[in-house]
């Protein structure tokens, strides 16, 4: 009257055991191919987006090195405070310096100063630097890397 009293379970399947512990299995490898894939997709983008955050650090620092490399023009009127001027030439001269002092060229691979680099209006250093950044764990898929670049700007200002 009761099949589990006589030896036998009523929901198992022959000898083997459950049926569905094979589907399980499939189902738990997959969920585990699943989260190790996401795993390596979340490190590697986050491992360019921390490449681009070193690659924008450096650029902002060589624009402020770069905006503190003016000199003085004239003075605008009688009474008037001197101004600031910066050039192309001493803008990628003092970034160039800056980026040799700091061991960014070691630091950051392919590192190069942009064509952007230089200043518009005299005043304002602006700053392009490009990189190369290597994602975590999927170099065989891109060996060359990927190319980033920042800009940083910086305006030096005289003030009293």
């Amino acid at each position: 009257m009761y099949p589990h009293r006589q030896g036998r379970h009523p929901y198992r399947h022959g000898v083997g055991g459950d049926a569905e512990s094979g589907e399980l299995m499939v189902m738990i490898i997959g969920y585990v191919v699943l989260a190790l894939l996401l795993v390596t997709v979340v490190a590697a983008v986050s491992s360019v987006y921390i490449g681009h955050k070193k690659l924008l650090s450096a650029a902002d620092g060589a624009a402020v090195a770069a905006a503190d490399s003016f000199t003085l023009a004239g003075v605008a009127g009688s009474s008037g405070a001197p101004v600031t001027t910066l050039s192309g030439e001493g803008v990628r001269a003092a970034t160039s310096s800056y980026l040799n002092r700091n061991s960014s060229y070691r630091q950051l691979p392919g590192l190069s100063i942009g064509e952007g680099t230089g200043t518009a209006d005299g005043r304002t250093a602006q700053v392009t630097l490009t990189a190369v950044v290597h994602p975590l764990f999927i170099n065989f898929l891109i060996p060359d890397g990927i190319a980033v670049t920042a800009t940083g700007t910086a305006r030096s200002q005289l003030t009293r």
